[in-house]
């Protein structure tokens, strides 16, 4: 397994860096570029026309059937390749919701996208989907691991599934919500998706190891793209997929109160919208210079690669926390 992995994952950095070099001046020449927000920090007007939507989603489903291909004839282990498919479609999906958004927002040149109704029943019915598929279709059950007490708890399904939707919404929410400086997403999504990957290892859970393998390559090769100054950017078609991807094999390992931990960073990012909203609403005033944190970072004098740095080595030592919590 660990040739393979090794394998899989240069598989997925290179489709996603050629795809990186090929489809980038093409987004140039189309002149598919990011439309920053009005009332986003006055240093990022600079990014304007800078190219969006890259690579990854190509990147990562190239590697995907590739590797589905080889599994199921080179290797015969279709039972194995099959359990790749709701891990598929959950990245996948989400990522192709986040495309139809992105398009919006380049098609009509504004910041809005997709409305949010629409935009909240794609991803509710993908997110339902999903959960059905992991009880009724592959019999994962509604067990759920309880990380520091290292205990489990049998949830009753009609607990678990509305559960399991909610992390799935919010999880993805919170990666979206981390998008917004070069590099800091991809960053600490791979170093997330690292974290529950070794945990596959551990449990010896081969599909986690294999999809989980193939978004860190196509990851590391996005990022050779997205670092400050980044030359393109994930849009809502990466941000959602790394979300997807995930919250998908936190669900699989039965893990989710695992995210509360190595995925503390994105978590934050949401709590402080949240907070700025709510506070903004009872004193009319801010309680950050502004939201998610990250700007607030930014605007207190931080450099991206700053902010991008402290904000991975912290979600690193959470990882670390999150492994002896197991």
């Amino acid at each position: 397994m660990n040739d393979f992995q090794i394998k899989i994952l240069l598989l997925s950095f290179i489709a996603t860096t050629a795809l990186g070099m090929i489809i980038i001046p093409i987004l140039k020449k189309l002149k598919v570029g990011q439309i920053e927000r009005e009332d986003g920090p006055e240093t990022h007007l600079s990014k304007q026309g800078t190219p969006t939507m890259g690579g990854i989603i190509l990147g990562t489903s190239i590697a995907i059937l590739v590797t589905f291909a080889f599994l199921s004839y080179a290797k015969n282990e279709l039972e194995l390749a099959k359990k790749l498919i709701p891990l598929a479609i959950m990245s996948l999906g989400f990522g192709l919701i986040g495309f139809i958004d992105d398009i919006k927002k380049l098609i009509f040149r504004n910041t809005k996208g997709l409305k949010p109704a629409y935009k909240m029943i794609g991803l509710l019915t993908i997110a339902v989907i999903y959960v059905i598929y992991l009880i009724k279709i592959i019999n994962l059950g509604t067990d759920t691991y309880i990380p520091i007490l290292k205990i489990s708890i049998d949830l009753p399904i009609w607990i678990y599934i509305p559960f399991a939707i909610f992390v799935i919404l919010g999880t993805t929410n919170a990666i979206n919500l981390t998008d917004g400086v070069d590099g800091l997403c991809p960053t600490v999504s791979a170093i997330i998706i690292t974290c529950l990957t070794v945990i596959g290892i551990i449990y010896d859970v081969k599909e986690v190891v294999i999809f989980g393998t193939i978004v860190i390559g196509a990851c590391l090769g996005f990022l050779l793209f997205n670092m400050h100054p980044a030359k393109v950017f994930m849009g809502d078609t990466g941000s959602l997929l790394l979300g997807g991807v995930i919250v998908a094999l936190a669900l699989y390992l039965k893990m989710p109160f695992i995210l509360l931990i190595i995925a503390l960073i994105p978590v934050l990012e949401t709590l402080s919208v949240i907070m700025q909203v709510l506070y903004f609403k009872k004193t009319g005033n801010r309680f950050f210079k502004m939201a998610p944190l990250h700007h607030h970072f930014e605007l207190s004098g931080w450099g991206e690669n700053k902010i991008v740095s402290i904000f991975s080595i912290i979600t690193l030592i959470l990882c670390i926390i999150g492994l002896v919590a197991i």
